[in-house]
């Protein structure tokens, strides 16, 4: 029998994610690159590259964010996931990551630095266990989660699309 989504959570030891979906990080570079050679987007020295695991199950998503380094996702199990990405210029792509013979899935994808991202299993019925490398390494304060209205302003051809894979943020 194949593993499921509470399988590899429990297994793998992930956690919630803001954007949705449970995650850990798996490597975090020892050496670091100095701010000063860096592009003025980041306001400090980066480690070189991070790993994590990410899971998304069922009607779960991770909701369009950004960073500001590249990502190179990279599929370990599940049904596979779907990523969709809208760069700055508003152009949408989308990524089938998984395993297919026939050819509709792949096991990597990359997503350029900021660019918006989005992503969700590609049966609902499943999960999907993915992996996202960052370089330079990821940090938190590089980290934009999207803003509904924001998004369907800046993009409204991607109206639908910005509303399905977005969060509407609950006020205390």
């Amino acid at each position: 029998m194949e593993p499921d989504a509470a399988y590899w959570i429990e297994r793998l030891k992930l956690a919630p994610h803001p954007e949705g979906g449970y995650f850990a990080e798996t490597y975090r570079s020892a050496e670091s690159i100095p701010a000063r050679v860096l592009p003025a987007r980041y306001a400090g020295p980066r480690v070189f590259a991070t790993a994590i695991y990410f899971l998304l199950a069922g009607d779960d998503f991770s909701a369009f964010h950004r960073q500001k380094s590249d990502e190179v996702w990279h599929f370990y199990a599940g049904a596979g996931l779907t990523l969709y990405a809208i760069d700055e210029g508003g152009q949408l792509s989308t990524h089938h990551l998984g395993q297919s013979r026939a050819g509709r899935l792949t096991p990597q994808a990359i997503v350029p630095g900021w660019t918006w991202l989005a992503a969700r299993p590609v049966d609902q019925a499943s999960y999907a266990l993915v992996g996202c490398t960052v370089a330079p390494g990821f940090e938190f304060a590089d980290f934009e989660l999207g803003d509904r209205a924001s998004l369907v302003r800046q993009f409204p051809v991607h109206r639908e699309l910005i509303e399905s894979l977005t969060r509407i943020a609950v006020l205390p």
